[in-house]
């Protein structure tokens, strides 16, 4: 579980997050969704521990992300950029490094290197270089990365960001398998239709701070509206930096 208290952060003359409070649970998928500049990467950071807020605390399965970075990382998985794989080192040398980095000793990276290759269909690839790898390879690798020290929680900031259809497909099938085995899911976004076919709960965000909060199709009807595009509109007052 994900909680935000009460987080402030301004970056220069920005005040990029303004008392932002919300909490993401264990078993569901959770959405910030918002329009760019709306401090969604800032507040994913922030959770992660790669920036300091002003004000307020992040905590990480009850664990305090400022108190205790080390241990709070550890129940926290971070989805990377797909594209900036260790091209040299094949899935199985990946994803046992950063088992260590994490603070495994090497019997248990193995171990768990071998169950995330199992869990996500990875053997047929485990032991080829990642270059030349697909978006589709590419993605599953940089998701196994993010799993394999067996966090409880999992943060994406616009995980489907240069993915095509097939790769975007593959990625929803693992979130959606990930919410099934009891973890949390936080991704950021701002496409409508990731957003409504993924998402049990939506943070709606905007200026930093939240502008509602419920399922797509509570935020449906709280607005009046049919689609949660629409709804979005209406909640934010402006249909800026929206994708459909």
């Amino acid at each position: 579980m994900i909680t935000v208290n009460n987080i402030s952060k301004r970056i220069g003359k920005i005040q990029a997050l303004d008392q932002l409070s919300f909490s993401a649970e264990n078993g569901m998928i959770t959405g910030l969704l918002g329009p760019n500049g709306a401090g969604k990467t800032t507040c994913l950071r922030t959770i992660f521990g790669l920036l300091t807020p002003d004000a307020g605390h992040a905590e990480i399965d009850g664990i305090d992300v400022a108190k205790q970075p080390v241990a709070a990382k550890q129940q926290l998985g971070l989805f990377p950029d797909p594209f900036g794989l260790y091209e040299r080192l094949t899935p199985r040398e990946y994803l046992r490094y950063f088992a260590v980095l994490s603070g495994m000793n090497k019997q248990d990276a193995d171990t768990a290197t071998t169950r995330v290759l199992s869990q996500l269909r990875m053997e047929d690839i485990a032991d080829r270089r990642c270059k030349g790898f697909s978006q589709g390879q590419r993605m599953k690798t940089a998701l196994a990365q993010a799993i394999v020290h067996q966090p409880t929680n999992i943060i994406l900031d616009e995980p489907t960001r240069g993915l095509d259809v097939m790769s975007t497909r593959v990625l929803r099938e693992l979130l959606l398998s990930l919410k099934q085995q009891g973890h949390c899911v936080l991704f950021s976004s701002h496409v409508m239709q990731e957003v409504a076919a993924l998402c049990d709960r939506v943070i709606v965000m905007s200026s930093g701070k939240v502008a509602a909060i419920g399922s797509p199709q509570q935020l449906c009807e709280q607005t009046g509206q049919s689609s949660l595009e629409e709804a979005f509109i209406q909640l934010i007052g402006t249909d800026e930096g929206i994708a459909a």
